[in-house]
């Protein structure tokens, strides 16, 4: 008796349903010119790093929650006297997702953490790099279900990319558009 493999909902879609439309929206003649999600960094910058280190840990603990997969912590490249910072200092923490526990993130960030956004009015549709790959910032940690709001001790930002293989910005919009990222009119 084979068992059968776990496929996400949005890689469902994607297949039977992104794929037509994005076909039919740019006239692609091969399959392997269609944009798809490649990964989704997640990172958490912990400023306060500087004066108390298990802060980092904390951040860590956090997000491995968020993502389901072990965070590697970033450590400082070179010393800022202005700053505090001596080099090999940890500073913070960021985790890449592929394949499913991408689409899985993704359809958590569309679907519980975005609408609890406080006065959330929709993403910026203008942040893309020009290459295909979107990036967003998120103030509070929070909206996340996985975190429980009792146990913090501290509320952090993060910075959430989504790399796809999209030729342009056009292309890479018309893919997240499909997958219901709430952008701003």
């Amino acid at each position: 008796m084979a068992e059968t493999a776990y496929v996400p909902r949005l890689r469902t879609q994607y297949d039977e349903q992104i794929r037509k439309g994005l076909t039919e929206q740019f006239g692609y003649k091969n399959v392997m010119q269609l944009p798809k999600l490649e990964k989704i960094v997640l990172n958490m910058g912990v400023g306060e790093a500087v004066n108390d280190t298990k802060k980092v840990k904390a951040a860590a603990a956090d997000l491995e929650r968020i993502a389901g997969q072990k965070p590697i912590i970033t450590h400082a490249r070179k010393s800022i006297a202005g700053f505090k910072v001596r080099e090999n200092m940890p500073l913070g923490v960021k985790v890449t997702l592929r394949k499913t526990r991408m689409y899985e993130f993704l359809d958590r960030l569309v679907n519980i953490a975005l609408p609890r956004v406080r006065d959330f009015r929709g993403l910026n549709p203008n942040s893309f790099d020009g290459r295909g790959n979107y990036a967003m910032g998120i103030k509070e940690h929070l909206i996340f279900p996985e975190i429980n709001y009792d146990q913090i001790d501290q509320v952090w930002g993060m910075d959430i990319v989504i790399c796809t293989t999209a030729k342009t910005d056009d292309e890479a919009r018309a893919l997240l558009k499909a997958f219901n990222l709430p952008f701003r009119q």
